[in-house]
């Protein structure tokens, strides 16, 4: 006795969005090889001769404990290099008594060893602990709940995250090293990892195109009101701690340093904007569909009453965000008793408060663009006219 099955037939659509889906990631991880590729990245220092290795300390040979337990000068331990072009050999190495650099070594810690080479001789330290696992555990154990709470949207929701540090760091920095406006180039990041995060959690809907809409429209927003802010209050990417480095790099390549803080209003606005686009859009879509006879005024109404739940706690999440960044400052200036006026001509405490309110702004400001982009899309132009009239 044989059973005719039927084989379910593929459907068309969904093989169409899969074969344009790849042909568009196979396209742009192409040009992101051509960017990259050509891109001459011109070195700070000279670093000819020098490498960083994966290494265990197998003894101490010379330790700076003191009496009282805590650490002074410098340690001299034998390395066993694990990695590299030197691995499986054993040097005597120094680890300094640093709070950023070297190590408290003990037997069997795995440390990363600075080698210096130079005329054949080759000189060893301790530049760090060896974090990797730690941080690789930790990415694992992330996307791990991802994926248990949030199921197959969870894994979407990671795809989408891959897809922006991959966009961050092969398209917008080699942008901006090229001397690409930092604006420009956030704003072209921020649209494509909009697209492609919205599309993977939303899918190609009405939802999605809303959410990519109003979270471009509140990003820039967002910039533009730091941009503005920031010539007012005589504030720019000049006037950050890590200027001096930042010169440098600008000396040796097209980097445009003014525009690099507006920049990173742009992308640390990107994920608050981001969640609130996509639930208003979520909640005016469900209204809808639970009554599709609602006017397009009313759903616009809805969605503003979702959002203005929402403004309050995102607004403290990017704030608090910045205030988190700059907790040093503010005991600083805790500390020292700064008097008023000199607190708010502070560079660091201006460009954490034009951060944290451009930000915000860009937040509220997405609230009443999604609200009625959204009804409008659902009930087309010139449905909604009517309404109106």
């Amino acid at each position: 006795m044989t059973l005719n099955k039927k084989i379910p037939k593929p459907n068309k659509k969904a093989v169409i969005h899969v074969g344009v889906s790849l042909i568009l990631l196979i396209v742009f991880a192409g040009l992101l090889w051509w960017l990259n590729s050509t891109t001459q990245v011109t070195p700070l220092l000279n670093t000819q001769g020098v490498t960083y290795e994966k290494a265990r300390v197998e003894s101490i040979i010379q330790d700076n404990i003191q009496d009282d337990g805590t650490r002074a000068g410098s340690q001299v331990v034998q390395l066993t290099i694990l990695t590299g072009e030197h691995r499986g050999e054993t040097f005597e190495a120094t680890s300094a008594s640093s709070y950023l650099y070297g190590a408290d070594c003990v037997p069997g810690l795995e440390v990363t060893a600075c080698l210096s080479e130079s005329n054949g001789n080759i000189s060893v330290s301790v530049y760090n602990y060896y974090r990797s696992p730690a941080l690789y555990v930790l990415v694992a154990l992330f996307l791990a709940l991802l994926w248990l709470i949030g199921g197959k949207k969870g894994l979407r929701s990671a795809l989408g995250l891959i897809f922006t540090f991959c966009c961050i760091l092969w398209l917008f920095l080699p942008l901006l090293y090229r001397g690409c406006s930092p604006f420009l180039a956030a704003v072209l990041v921020v649209a494509l990892t909009t697209a492609v995060t919205m599309y993977l959690v939303g899918g190609a809907t009405k939802k999605t195109v809303s959410s990519v809409l109003g979270t471009l429209g509140g990003v820039t927003a967002a910039g533009l009101i730091a941009w503005v802010f920031g010539e007012l209050a005589h504030i720019s990417g000049y006037n950050v701690t890590e200027i001096e480095t930042l010169i440098s790099i600008s000396d040796v390549s097209s980097l445009q340093v003014g525009g690099l803080l507006f920049a990173g209003i742009l992308i640390a606005s990107l994920g608050a904007v981001m969640d609130v686009a996509m639930s208003i859009s979520s909640a005016i879509e469900e209204v809808h569909l639970r009554n599709p006879a609602l006017s397009a005024k009313e759903l616009m109404r809805s969605g503003l009453h979702v959002g203005r739940d929402m403004m309050g706690t995102m607004s403290n999440t990017l704030v608090l965000a910045f205030c988190g960044s700059s907790i040093n400052t503010l005991v600083i200036v805790y500390a020292y008793a700064m008097p008023y006026n000199q607190v708010m001509s502070l560079y660091d405490i201006g460009i954490e408060i034009l951060q944290g309110l451009a930000g915000t702004m860009g937040v509220i400001l997405t609230v009443p663009l999604v609200s009625v982009l959204m009804p409008l899309l659902l009930c087309g132009w010139k449905k909604a006219k009517k309404q109106r009239v």
